[in-house]
């Protein structure tokens, strides 16, 4: 702050700087002229500006370009509707802030006017920073909260449930506060066979959200070695929000989160919340209310298990009474009364349904015999011999029907020549009668040109029918390379050799002739000799 003096004063005097100011250089180029160097020039403005501006301002404005580089410190502009101003925060200073700067945020600077010589930059050292309109750690707090429900951590997806009968407690806390008392009495008096064991922490000033974190790690490191911990409590008594702040900062929050035990949050009263409320498996209001959540009352306890015994004996006694129903009931079935009569009844089944699975399968290979029987006869009607013949009668039929019609077209048109040959008779006109006869001639000509293309095609197609059916005939088989084997008595066709006997003498007919044979032994592979 400025005393009256300062504010009397005004913040740049250009007469103090007259004793100390060169003489103007002479345009014309006098011996009185004096060239200052730029060295010189930022001193002296850095001078004034030493001497008009008070030791301390304060600055109101919007952050603008904050960059902070790995080492440290913080760069950044202040900025209004009409003016900027560059400024400068190192990093010891930076250290201390709460909240993080960003861009658009109005706060109150509090520094020095400097100039930057090595550019000759006027800039603004700050050496606090508060926001405006909300205080610093209230910012803050919103800031880190916002940050980390970004990440996940307050979802309800990672919230852990306490176990029911912990046998185990940890208790993070201070040793000098009330807060352990009333976690240790109240543990005491509802579930006295659980563990407890305790933590001295500081909870609050420099160091204690260290402290904290540092406790949660151990615990989960050391859980394993002191026989299990199955539940934490963190937390304190009341306060101001500067005291319970070591539970809203950054790094105790990750240590909750990044814990494999379950943790119950326990910082100050019913209205007080914190970060560590948020990312914690359960959030107690007080101490007490966090031990009252992690231990059951054992009175109530032992009522329970008294009342879950009383139902199990029932269960039970319904149980063997069912039990026994069902072995009266076998002792009073046919099974257990004449085991051997059931059995035989049984047999007799068997008998029954074998017969019946005989019958089917009795009568589905008679169906399958006349099915069998049925395709024989399709196969002996399409030899080749009895297709031949149906195509010799058909082409027979066909012979006799195109002499029919040509006898009856022959018997028309005589009959219509004799008509108007009559017809001339009696009318005698010699040009009527030529007429008549060209058209008799032209109608004599057409149907000769019929009858000679019907007589074509027909014998075209009994050519064709003849070519398939020599070429299906026997003596073309014989000439792929087949042969037919006869008896030399009776010339019938041998199809097996189960009905030849040693000595038999057959004749196999191929396409270039037939040759005998005799039969050595019909059991034997080779046939003949």
């Amino acid at each position: 702050m400025t005393s009256s003096g300062d504010r009397d004063r005004p913040l740049f005097d250009p007469g103090r700087m007259k004793a100390s100011a060169p003489k103007p250089a002479d345009s014309s180029g006098g011996d009185d002229a004096v060239a200052l160097s730029v060295s010189r020039v930022t001193a002296m403005i850095r001078g004034a500006l030493t001497t008009a501006f008070p030791k301390t301002l304060h600055v109101v404005g919007e952050l603008s370009n904050v960059s902070r580089p790995s080492a440290g410190h913080v760069y950044f502009t202040l900025k209004d509707s009409s003016s900027e101003l560059r400024c400068v925060m190192w990093r010891t200073d930076a250290t201390r802030l709460k909240f993080d700067m960003t861009d658009g945020l109005a706060v109150v600077a509090s520094g020095k006017i400097d100039v930057y010589e090595p550019r000759g930059q006027v800039q603004f050292y700050v050496r606090q920073l508060q926001p405006r309109g909300v205080g610093a750690l209230e910012l803050a707090f919103r800031q880190l909260k916002e940050k980390l429900a970004a990440e996940g951590l307050f979802d309800r997806e990672r919230k852990r449930p306490l176990p029911a009968f912990p046998r185990t407690i940890g208790v993070i806390t201070s040793a000098t506060g009330a807060a352990i008392q009333d976690i240790q009495n109240t543990i005491e008096r509802r579930y006295p066979k659980v563990r407890v064991i305790t933590k001295n922490v500081r909870v609050q000033g420099d160091g204690a959200a260290a402290e904290v974190a540092s406790a949660i790690q151990e615990f989960n490191r050391v859980a394993r070695r002191v026989g299990g911990v199955d539940v934490l409590i963190v937390g304190r008594g009341g306060g101001s929000l500067e005291d319970l702040w070591a539970f809203n900062e950054e790094v105790v929050a990750r240590a909750i989160a990044a814990s494999e035990i379950p943790i119950v949050s326990a910082v100050g009263h019913e209205v007080d919340f914190s970060i560590a409320d948020f990312v914690a498996d359960v959030r107690a209001a007080t101490p007490t209310a966090a031990a009252e959540l992690v231990v059951p009352v054992l009175a109530d306890v032992m009522a329970g298990i008294d009342g879950i015994e009383r139902r199990v004996c029932r269960a039970m006694q319904l149980q063997i009474d069912g039990m026994r129903n069902r072995l009266a009931s076998v002792v009073r079935s046919t099974w257990f009364r004449d085991p051997v009569g059931a059995i035989r009844r049984w047999h007799q089944w068997l008998d029954e349904t074998s017969g019946r699975l005989r019958y089917v399968l009795h009568r589905a290979a008679s169906e399958r015999r006349r099915r069998i029987a049925k395709v024989e006869l399709k196969l002996v009607r399409s030899r080749p011999v009895v297709v031949l013949e149906r195509r010799r009668l058909a082409v027979d039929r066909l012979a006799h029907r195109l002499l029919w019609v040509m006898r009856e077209g022959l018997v028309r048109e005589s009959r219509r020549l004799a008509l108007v040959g009559s017809q001339l008779q009696r009318t005698s006109p010699v040009h009527y009668a030529t007429s008549a006869r060209s058209r008799l001639t032209t109608l004599e000509r057409r149907l000769r040109r019929g009858i000679a293309t019907l007589l074509a095609v027909r014998s075209r197609r009994v050519v064709t029918v003849d070519g398939r059916l020599v070429a299906a005939s026997p003596a073309q088989v014989l000439k792929r390379g087949f042969s037919i084997t006869r008896r030399l008595r009776g010339r019938d066709v041998i199809r097996s050799p189960e009905g030849l006997r040693e000595g038999d003498r057959i004749v196999t007919e191929t396409a270039d002739g037939e040759f005998h044979s005799r039969v050595v032994d019909s059991r034997q592979g080779e046939l003949f000799q």
